[in-house]
């Protein structure tokens, strides 16, 4: 019983010890929050000076609002030009230059693939005829050529010095 006792006020004392600790704590932290918060009234108070309405800042303010229109205005305008940019001028021509060799390859691959089946299968021309019209490989089935705008794109690039 005793020995229960004595755990029982061990228990208390550590208790009430861990609860002055949790108080000290949260006093500390009161304090340094107040130390903190008179700071930053302080900071708040000294970017307010030289902020005060008059004239001047109104007219500062006015003149700021009118060059972030201008520049909005300005941007917006850039925006129509962006076709002129002559990177995206470079990068369409190259772009022009991958499509032709792309589907002038492939064509070449069709061209080799009916030459292959014709000699290895020329019992069945016929069939083979019928499938390529099926799936769009008709007689005037032709290497891409480029248009004449497309052309004159990739002469521009070159006469300006660009690969």
């Amino acid at each position: 019983m005793e020995a229960l006792v004595l755990r029982a006020g061990l228990h208390f004392v550590s208790s009430t010890q861990k609860l002055r600790n949790v108080q000290r704590k949260l006093e500390s932290d009161l304090e340094n929050s107040k130390k903190k918060f008179v700071e930053l009234v302080d900071k708040c108070n000294e970017l307010k000076k030289g902020r005060e309405e008059s004239d001047e800042r109104e007219t500062a303010l006015a003149e700021l609002k009118a060059i972030e229109l201008k520049h909005n205005e300005l941007k917006e305008e850039m925006v129509q030009y962006a076709d002129n940019d002559p990177a995206a001028f470079e990068a369409m021509k190259k772009a022009i230059e991958v499509a032709h060799g792309a589907a002038n390859r492939w064509t070449d691959n069709i061209f080799t693939m009916r030459q292959w089946c014709s000699n290895n299968f020329p019992e069945a021309k016929e069939q083979l005829e019928h499938m390529y019209k099926e799936i769009g490989i008709t007689d005037d089935f032709d290497y891409v050529e480029l248009s004449p705008a497309a052309i004159q794109i990739c002469a521009v690039g070159d006469e300006e010095g660009n690969p």
